[in-house]
């Protein structure tokens, strides 16, 4: 996910907002920057978070996956004069970025840039309608490849885990249908069909084809197993009492985070009807309470920030265990590689 902090704002149909960087103070709080520390932006953007972070003193590594990011962040690799290093990769490749696993902080902002959904040609939006794109890295299978080659039960499973759409049968047999005569090109010809199969209500507060390009946003760039990667690369590049702060704004991607803290946390397990099982040293320690959501101010301030919500570890002294990804029990969907051959 090539997400950046304190970006990717938008609307409930798809539109842009003003940028504001989200849950700041708690992420600032979480990560506890600072000078003589280096902390890894695994998420750049704009450079929301990297410049407070810096602004407080620390070092700073950043990555992202889309080299308009890059590009877009050499005049600030300038103006900090040596503390920050820009790289051009997916975020689970942050362990390679780590000076001998030293990282004293670890911050991911899981979403949606608001540059790439303003740029109508990235495909990312039905409101600016443009090419059925939506890669980030802009290289590799993209929406369209995947709408018009999947399998209809793929795209049904896609439609449904991913963007948790009800109607995903219904809308996948719809566009099977229709690309047999015409295959899909542009954003708005797949909102197009999709809202002709499942009409808007009046009682509906998003498109109704909000969902489906969620999903196809997810899938395309393998969102979920670039976060579920990039945890385990954060537990072995962070140093012992380094933290690791991560910010989610939907459902799944909020699950796989609680998921790995709380099977890092290294508790027994077990019931009353089988025996405990051993516990295991923790890899974490949980900062504050739990999950952070943004206040009722921020909230008004800036409508992304509604969905937004933050977790936070600090790494203990036990080594890293190895990187599992059933504990995440994430169904088996198409592969890319698949769809695109």
């Amino acid at each position: 996910m090539a997400a950046n902090l304190g970006e990717g704002l938008s609307d409930a149909n798809g539109g842009s907002v003003r940028h504001i960087p989200v849950l700041l103070d708690g992420v600032l709080k979480a990560l506890e920057p600072g000078e003589g520390k280096v902390i890894l932006d695994g998420t750049f953007g704009a450079g929301g978070y990297t410049r407070a972070i810096l602004d407080a003193g620390a070092d700073v590594i950043a990555l992202d996956r889309d080299p308009n990011a890059i590009a877009g962040g050499q005049s600030m690799v300038a103006e900090f004069g040596g503390r920050l290093a820009l790289h051009h990769t997916e975020f689970s490749a942050l362990a390679d970025f780590a000076p001998d696993g030293g990282l004293d902080g670890v911050v991911l902002d899981i979403g949606v840039s608001s540059m790439q959904i303003d740029e109508a040609g990235r495909g990312f939006s039905f409101q600016r309608n443009g090419p059925l794109d939506m890669r980030m890295s802009s290289s590799g299978v993209s929406a369209a490849d995947v709408v018009n080659r999947a399998k209809v039960s793929d795209l049904i499973r896609i439609f449904g885990f991913l963007g948790e759409e009800k109607h995903s049968g219904r809308i996948a047999r719809a566009i099977e249908k229709r690309r047999l005569n015409e295959p899909f090109q542009t954003t708005r010809d797949l909102a197009n069909l999709i809202e002709t199969v499942n009409p808007r209500k009046a009682k509906d507060k998003i498109h109704p084809a909000t969902r489906v390009f969620q999903a196809l946003r997810i899938f395309v760039n393998d969102e979920l197993g670039e976060l579920a990667q990039a945890l385990f690369a954060a537990e072995r590049a962070l140093k012992p009492g380094g933290r690791l702060v991560v910010v989610t704004f939907h459902s799944l991607e909020d699950r796989i985070v609680k998921k790995f803290f709380s099977e890092r946390a290294g508790k027994a397990s077990g019931s009353r009807h089988l025996p405990m099982v051993e516990a295991r040293q923790a890899t974490f320690e949980p900062v504050g309470k739990g999950m952070v959501a943004a206040s009722e101010e921020e909230a008004e301030l800036n409508p992304r920030a509604r969905s937004a919500k933050l977790r936070a570890g600090i790494r203990t002294m036990a080594p890293p265990e190895r990187a599992d990804m059933t504990i995440f029990d994430l169904p088996d969907l198409a592969t890319l590689e698949k769809i695109g051959g």
